[in-house]
This record gives C-alpha cells, structure tokens and sequence, in this order.
C-alpha cells in the first residue's frame, strides 16, 4: 500500500512539475510577443523615415527562423502560389516553354512537346520582347512567371524576335501538367528504368503505372533514378517503396518533440513488383523522400544503391495555416528508416559562431543494421552499396554555361541542321565541334581554374610571411604556364564539352525526352547498373553483405558533385 502511495505522489509531484513548466513556457511566450507588438508599434509610429510594415514584419519573421533550419518558412499570401507548385501539385495555366534571360534579355529557352507554346511554333532561341503588351525588359524572373501564367483558356500575346524579325504570336494557356516521372521505359539488355524528379502529388500513381508497363516486357531488372530528386510528400515516398515491398512492413518512423508527430508508416498494399531485381540511382542531389526510399528498400534489402553519397536530409516539415491566407512550414520531426538511422547530416540545433550548420561530429554516428545484416550508419546521408565517382564539370565548361555559349550555339545548330535521325545515338562530330570551337573566337572565356586559385592563395601567403620577392620568379614562372595551359583547355576537356553540347542540341529537337535518352550512353551510374543485373551472384552478394561498399573509378570524395 504504502509503494502505491508513494507512487501517486511521485506522479504528484511531476504533474505539479510539469504544470509549472508548461505555465512558465506561456507566460514567456505571452512576454515576448508583448515585447514584440510594442516595438513593432513603436518603429512604425516614431522612425524617422517611413516604413513598409508589412515587410518589415516578414523581414523579422524570416529573422526568427534562419536561426533554425532552411526548411522551415513563413509563406505570405502573395508566395501561396508559387509554394504550392514547388512542394504540392504539379499543375499550372501557361504555355509550356521555360525562359532565360541573357544580357538583359528574355530567350525561350526550351518548350515542352504538346504544349500551347509548342503548337504555336514558338522555339527555342526565340527573344521574348513583350507579354499581353508589357515589355519585359527590366523585369524580374517572378513578374515574368506571373505575366506567363494564367487561368485555363486565357490568352497571351507575345511579341518575338527570331533572326532580326519579329513575330505575333497568339497563344492560348493550357493546364501545364510537370510529371514527376519525366521518363520510363526500357534502356536495352531487358532492363527497365523509371526516372522519378519529385515527389509531389501523384508521383506514386505514375511511378506505379510505368512500373506496370514495365512489367509487361518481363524486365530482368529495374532501375528507379532518384538523383537530382530534392524530395517532397513523406507518404508518396511510402507508396512507392510499397509498390516494390509486402504490404504491412515498416517503412519509416517520424520521431518529433510533439508526440502527436510520432507517426509509424507502414506499407498498405500489395506488392507489384515483389521479385524483379532492382537497383536505385542516388547522388549527392538525392534528398529528403528521394532518401526515404532509397534508405528504406537498402534496410530491407530490396534493392542495391547505386551512385554517390546521398544529400543528407532527415527531417519532416508539416505546413499550418496563418491569419490572412498566409501559412509556415515547420520541421515538426526527424524521420527514421526500417534500420533505425536517422540520415541527418547537418546539426542545426548547434550553429558554429558564424551561425552556420556543420556536419554531426563522426563520432556520433551509430551503426544500424539491414533486414540481412548488413551495416549502415546514421548521419551524412545514405552511402551507396556500389558507388561510381561522380564527373566534375571542369572551369572551362562551367565558365560556357554560364555564358551561355552552350544555348546559342545549339539554336544555331537548329538552323542549319533541320533534322536529326535519332536521340538515342546522336553525337556530335569532330567538324562540328571545330564549328562551334571557332565560335568562342570573339568570346570572352574568362575563368579562375582550381590551380589559379590557389597560386592566388600561396601568393597572399607569401606576402603575409614577407617571402614575396624570394619566389617572385617562381610565382611568375607558374602563372605563364597556367595560362598556357587554358589556352588548350578546349581541347583537353573536349569530351566533357561536346556532351554538354550535345545534350543542348537534342532539346532543340526531341524535347525532354530526347534529352534523357541521349544521355544514356555516357550515364556510368546506369551503366554500372546494368551491368549488376548481368552479374547475379555479384547482386546476391552486396545484399548478403560480402560486397558492400564496391568503388567503381576512384575513391568517393566525401561530397560527390554533379556530372
């Protein structure tokens, strides 16, 4: 008897706790926000200089949450729009075409096949000059979007320059539709391959219904591209890995301060392709549902990750209405795959003195283990079971796209090339690279080379230390050969060049597709998956465990960039 008392006394005694803490949380909370109106009242009435109040509220809303995280923000009534198209659904009035300005002023830069933009022939390379009689000179990127899209059925009316002439055009906007799966198909050898871009509404509809037109090629394996996917909706993540998994299992746990965040997802439905072989692409890219599934079907063994070390994203945001039509968008957990790892990489909780999320320490990262045994760790994202380096674009390629020497060449290509016979085998010959060499003549190339930068590094250093006159002559010697060498970076980095070129072109005359398929013959990471599926005991033994962590090329850098 006297143990139950002392129990309910106890339970007393941290109610009472409890009750108190959560009191004192409210009265400061209730102090702050006092603070808060009150200067916020005070600036608006005696500054000196009139104010915006409703960007100075946002400027001290946003304030508040860079000390957080980058993922959670507060969204005005103004952003509802474009926010719900970058993290909820996929649809939109417009004309299908995408733009960029150079210069000052506003290319097509691509249309999209089928498309209003498209059916109204208006192309790639086009200058946008005016829209439903605004010119759009001097406007930013946004007021352009705005001025494009629209309601269903609406017309816009642009004014174009194409090769010194200009051109009306008429055109009527459609509900523009972006899948998130860009591409399926077959890719040779019986293999089948779904590129997934995002996760947003739907995108577990679509990756199912291209898995069962795969399915009807009896595939020999399937390759589920996840790289370059920023992520989106936690439960679409869960409907995919459930087309390729039993239903029942485990799929992720999110775990936040608030218990009503603790939310176990678990798969729904029966399988659809429970056997077929299957191979998932990530890279550095690859984050947040992108690693949900990734992580998930690697922690029950269903499939073999291929790629580069994955972004590292292991949080949850969940979206709350405000006042006025406005919402925020919270980090309300972390989420935890079968294993039990958290993939987090950064530690926002502590900020360095500059204010800036390091990564976790090594130390802190904890072994977990698969369905069959095998190790995988918490933190710094997902690792791959087969990992293929990365390409690094070199200075030279970097410096022509910014330049967009890439774009102009290709409109150009267009013009005197009506025709192309295939996406799937174009390249690009040595001729025509010559041509578009002999372009760049009178174009400025200017670009700091990784070696440059750090000859600039050694330099302050050998001032700071005063030694500048000792190695002078070396300093000198070094900088000419630099320079030297740029000059034939054309050439070295000719293969690089030609595939980027190459990728432009086919735009011009295939559309996304095209583009995909082209890319295909220099994709090692697809490549590399192709080659497991002809390989069994190979795939049987990463999965068991005796082949993790294969290296295809050189050994992974710690963060892997983008070919």
């Amino acid at each position: 008897m006297k143990k139950i008392k002392y129990a309910f006394l106890a339970a007393g005694c941290c109610m009472a706790i409890l009750s108190f803490s959560f009191k004192e949380d409210l009265f400061l909370v209730s102090k702050n926000l006092d603070i808060f109106a009150s200067l916020y009242k005070e600036i608006n009435i005696n500054y000196v200089d009139d104010t915006n109040a409703p960007q100075l509220m946002k400027t001290g809303i946003d304030a508040m949450l860079d000390s957080l995280d980058p993922y959670t923000e507060y969204v005005p009534e103004s952003e509802i729009e474009d926010y719900k198209l970058k993290y909820v659904s996929t649809q939109y009035g417009g004309i299908g075409a995408s733009t960029v300005l150079i210069a000052g002023k506003l290319f097509v830069n691509e249309v999209s096949e089928g498309y209003p933009a498209n059916k109204g022939e208006v192309k790639a390379g086009d200058q946008i000059v005016k829209i439903n009689g605004v010119e759009v000179k001097g406007k930013e990127r946004a007021e352009i979007s705005q001025l494009l899209r629209g309601p269903k059925g609406t017309p816009v009316d642009l004014v174009l320059f194409r090769e010194g002439k200009e051109l009306q055009k008429k055109i009527i906007r459609e509900e523009i539709k972006q899948p998130n799966v860009s591409y399926s198909g077959m890719v040779g050898d019986g293999v089948g391959y779904i590129k997934l871009d995002k996760f947003l509404e739907n995108s577990g509809q679509e990756v199912k219904d291209a898995l069962l037109n795969i399915n009807k090629e009896n595939p020999k394996g399937i390759i589920l591209d996840l790289r370059n996917n920023g992520g989106g909706i936690l439960q679409e993540a869960v409907k995919i890995v459930n087309l390729f998994v039993q239903k029942d299992q485990l799929i992720v746990t999110q775990k936040g301060k608030n218990l009503e965040k603790t939310i176990a997802y678990k798969t729904q439905y029966p399988p659809v392709a429970l056997d077929v072989p299957l191979v998932v692409l990530v890279n550095a890219n690859s984050a947040s549902a992108s690693e949900i599934v990734a992580g998930s079907l690697q922690d029950l063994d269903r499939a073999i990750v291929v790629g580069q070390r994955s972004y590292g994203k292991g949080l949850v945001q969940q979206t709350f209405n405000l006042p006025y039509n406005s919402l925020v968008k919270v980090t309300v957990a972390k989420y935890y795959t079968p294993s039990g790892r958290c993939i987090q990489k950064l530690d926002y909780t502590h900020k360095n003195a500059d204010g800036v999320a390091e990564r976790f320490a090594d130390s802190t990262m904890m072994m977990f283990q698969t369905k069959a045994g095998r190790n995988v760790y918490s933190g710094n994202g997902v690792y791959p079971d087969v990992v293929v380096n990365a390409d690094k674009l070199s200075p030279v390629t970097i410096s022509m796209i910014g330049k967009n020497l890439f774009f102009n060449y290709a409109n150009q290509y267009r013009k005197t090339n009506p025709k192309l016979e295939s996406a799937k085998t174009f390249q690009l010959s040595d001729a025509d690279y010559t041509a578009f060499v002999n372009t760049l003549a009178d174009k400025d190339l200017t670009y700091q080379s990784k070696t440059e930068r750090l000859l600039s590094d050694l330099r302050r250093e050998a001032e700071k230390e005063n030694k500048s006159a000792e190695v002078k002559a070396d300093l000198e010697n070094l900088k000419y050969k630099l320079t030297i060498s740029k000059k034939t970076d054309v050439a070295t980095h000719k293969s690089e060049i030609k595939r980027v070129l190459e990728t432009q072109i086919v735009s011009r005359y295939f559309y996304e597709r095209g583009r995909i398929e082209q890319s295909f013959q220099y994709d090692k990471e697809l490549m590399a998956a192709k080659a497991l599926f002809g390989n069994q005991p190979q795939m049987l033994a990463i999965l068991k465990g005796d082949g993790n962590y294969k290296v295809i090329g050189k050994p992974i850098k710690e963060t892997a960039s983008l070919d």
